[in-house]
């Protein structure tokens, strides 16, 4: 029999928030942006403001840390409504966020300050 393997669930991340209606929205992810898992930290696009996986060396807004998904999404081929996670007061555990690979040490230390500025604390 094979192992089963048990991924992230939505929402799993978050430690407290202050009321759900309020931090949460539901926005538009970005054609191409592929299947997401709950906690992955997102950027904007400035033009047209979808959202999109953190690009940390980005130039077109996503490289900013804009919020954190909710649930799993899958924008593969098309844009796709997800719940993101896009103010606080809010506590995410840092353990269970997902950023991309290859994330450099200050692009973690940026991306931290940009959910601090949205009221999102990473413990």
């Amino acid at each position: 029999m094979a192992p089963l393997t048990e991924g992230p669930h939505p929402g799993g991340f978050l430690t407290w928030e202050v009321l759900r209606d309020f931090t949460r929205d539901t926005v538009t992810l970005a054609s191409g942006a592929g299947k997401l898992a709950p906690g992955t930290v997102l950027g904007k696009i400035t033009s047209g403001g979808k959202f999109t996986g953190l690009t940390p060396g980005a130039s077109n807004g996503s490289q900013n840390a804009a919020g954190i998904l909710w649930g799993p999404a899958d924008a593969t081929d098309t844009d796709a409504p997800a719940v993101v996670l896009v103010r606080g007061p809010a506590i995410a555990n840092r353990h269970e966020i997902i950023l991309p690979e290859g994330i450099t040490e200050a692009q973690i230390t940026t991306a931290t300050a940009a959910l601090a500025a949205l009221a999102i604390l990473l413990r």
